[in-house]
């Protein structure tokens, strides 16, 4: 299933960027939470593995708030009524007469207020760690105060684009201890909205008050939320499932409030059995990729001589530096194991391309590295990728001299045609690995 392509629809005066993705019998409208990007998402492999999934049983239909994404931008604070025309607006573009709407946190309340509007056009609703109130009232004291409201905000003008203005461990405190991730999701929320639209936002969210609207809910409606959320407490669910007729609650273990982390495969069981009235196992997703693992060469005594914190000054530069050349050519990075790399591409000509860059900017900083690549079949498991393709291009590193670009067989037989010369390493067994490969070194300036 490719990605989608990304179409506009005219909502009074705004473009609003939408994708359609998958052939279900029923209509499915994901309804972001906070801010999205409907094209950057694709480039995660956990979340473009969700939506997969979604897609897997409905026609899937994706979109950005105005203000997001790939939507018209500004930072001006838009209505939950704008916002609901523009739902519908997408909806009447793509001839869908009814819809189920899936809710996530800021996009709840929306989709409770289309839901109770529109109820000849909602076949059923879902809401995932989502809220009627967010700010605490007399007569609802789960809300933030006014002092934690201005300490986010004042965190979103400090620091928004940063692992620092996301909060991570609020968030998603599942991946609070990779530092990677953090930067992942910090780069997702910077390409998604500007700081004065995600201020814009979150000063909207202060003053949503949907509470009024639930007993007007008619569409069948299951709220899913982490008993652990650390954005917002469970409790909001709990007083959602009380005011809604016949609403199922169902809670998750689990603190993140980030829809794809903790098992999201637990929550997509879920939402499959609520709208199709079954659920079936499915396989890990499998993609064909190109693996580059890049090593730094005698890591152990270098450390040694210039003591721990200059080495890991010297080593986060070294990460910094390969970060900057994996966005260049739209590298994704997996992992940093100890003092090591690995990314995917899929393209090998860019993926070798990158290893050469990669080792030229570790000579910046007077490292030398070992590259390896293979191409093949790879697991999505979360953010990682997994499978014999990724042991293969492990194995082809650790072969590797110093400085060199050592590739696989299969990686020297797609580039055909690139301009990319080789030479002729010989032919190897790998260890754990079954057969012989013939490696070759990429010659690349």
């Amino acid at each position: 299933m490719a990605a989608p392509v990304t179409h506009y629809v005219k909502s009074d005066d705004v473009h609003i960027a939408y994708q359609v993705i998958g052939d279900g019998p029923l209509d499915l409208l994901f309804v972001p939470g906070f801010v999205s990007h409907i094209e950057a998402t694709w480039q995660s492999p956990v979340r473009s593995s969700f939506f997969r999934r979604l897609a897997s049983f409905s026609r899937l239909i994706l979109f950005d708030k105005r203000g997001t994404g790939m939507s018209d931008r500004g930072s001006q604070i838009f209505t939950l009524e704008q916002r609901m025309h523009d739902v519908r607006a997408i909806l009447d573009e793509v001839g869908s007469e009814r819809a189920a709407l899936f809710g996530v946190s800021e996009g709840g309340p929306m989709s409770l207020l289309y839901a109770a509007t529109y109820p000849e056009r909602t076949s059923a609703l879902i809401l995932y760690g989502s809220y009627a109130k967010r700010s605490w009232a007399p007569d609802y004291p789960l809300g933030w105060d006014d002092e934690q409201w201005r300490r986010f905000l004042e965190n979103i003008e400090r620091n928004w684009g940063t692992p620092q203005g996301i909060s991570i461990e609020m968030w998603a405190p599942s991946l609070a201890r990779d530092p990677s991730s953090a930067e992942r999701l910090a780069s997702y929320f910077r390409t998604a909205a500007s700081p004065g639209a995600a201020a814009a936002i979150m000063k909207m969210n202060r003053e949503i008050d949907v509470r009024h609207v639930l007993p007007a809910i008619r569409a069948p409606t299951l709220i899913l939320h982490r008993v652990g959320d650390r954005v917002l407490d469970v409790e909001h669910a709990r007083r959602m499932a009380q005011g809604i007729p016949g609403a199922q609650l169902i809670e998750l273990p689990g603190t993140d409030h980030t829809f794809w982390v903790n098992d999201g495969g637990l929550l997509l069981d879920h939402v499959e059995q609520f709208l199709t009235g079954k659920r079936h196992a499915q396989d890990r997703e499998r993609v064909l990729a190109t693996v580059l693992f890049a090593d730094i060469v005698g890591s152990t005594e270098r450390a040694v001589a210039i003591g721990d914190r200059s080495w890991r000054e010297l080593l986060a530069a070294f990460r910094a530096k390969v970060r900057d050349t994996l966005r260049n050519l739209n590298g994704r990075e997996i992992n940093t194991a100890g003092d090591g790399f690995l990314a995917a591409f899929d393209g090998p000509a860019r993926a070798i391309r990158c290893a050469g860059a990669i080792r030229e900017a570790a000579r910046s900083l007077g490292l030398e590295v070992r590259c390896g690549l293979h191409t093949g079949e790879c697991e999505l498991v979360g953010e990682d990728l997994a499978g014999i393709a990724v042991h293969i291009g492990a194995r082809v590193t650790a072969l590797a001299a110093p400085g060199e670009v050592l590739v696989s067989q299969t990686v020297r037989d797609l580039v055909a045609g690139s301009g990319l010369t080789f030479t002729e390493r010989g032919v190897h067994t790998l260890k754990g690995v079954p057969s012989e490969w013939r490696l070759f070194q990429a010659i690349v300036d």
